[in-house]
């Protein structure tokens, strides 16, 4: 089955169920301007939650190398997310590795999967600058497939139970990134949609593919 990270998580009860629905990755979200946001305390509280081998991503947003380190020094965070205007200098100085959300144009495309190092994984979202991510508007996935065919990549933006074949189909993401999609309101999950998501992806992963990355 293809990858699934469930984003924005704030309650342990949703990464248990995520996980159980067959999740590889669940994010918590530490940029205060998100509906979805968690403090440290809950942080840990999600990463007790997680068996091994389902690993909890850290999203951060312009957040000083500092605060970042501080997070991971408290969270046991297996990669931390990039969700703002950073750029590849911060990714080298942290000390996990790096996902970075990146905006693409039809000519920025071969730039972007140029610039950034290799050992860090790109995450297509849908570009919006005031709330960086959980729109729930659809990526451009003309653009996230030309990224996908020259390197690993995470799909994210607008996901969901009735979207996400076509999604797999037309981009072959390494991995794909869903928040709103699955959610009742911002940072609560819903049951119903969850179980949904995963059994398309499920049946989508089944069909002839090729894999990138």
């Amino acid at each position: 089955m293809t990858r699934v990270k469930v984003c924005g998580v704030t309650r342990p009860a949703d990464a248990e169920m995520a996980v159980d629905l067959g999740a590889s990755a669940i994010g918590v979200v530490t940029w205060r301007g998100s509906p979805r946001v968690v403090a440290l305390d809950q942080a840990r509280d999600i990463a007790r939650a997680l068996p091994p081998f389902v690993v909890l991503v850290g999203v951060f947003v312009n957040a000083p190398a500092d605060e970042v380190r501080r997070w991971c020094e408290h969270v046991p965070l297996a990669a931390v997310q990039l969700h703002g205007d950073e750029g590849p200098s911060l990714a080298a100085r942290l000390p996990r590795p790096v996902i970075k959300a990146v905006r693409l144009t039809p000519t920025t495309v071969d730039v972007v999967a140029e610039v950034w190092p290799g050992e860090v994984t790109l995450l297509v979202d849908t570009d919006d600058r005031a709330r960086r991510g959980g729109t729930g508007r659809v990526a451009d996935w003309a653009l996230a497939a030309r990224l996908a065919r020259r390197r690993r990549s995470i799909l994210a933006g607008g996901l969901t139970a009735g979207n996400v074949a076509e999604a797999i189909r037309s981009v072959q993401p390494w991995a794909l990134d869903v928040a709103s999609g699955v959610e009742a309101s911002p940072g609560v999950k819903d049951a119903g949609r969850m179980r949904a998501f995963f059994e398309a992806v499920r049946v989508a992963s089944a069909g002839p593919r090729t894999e990138n990355g």
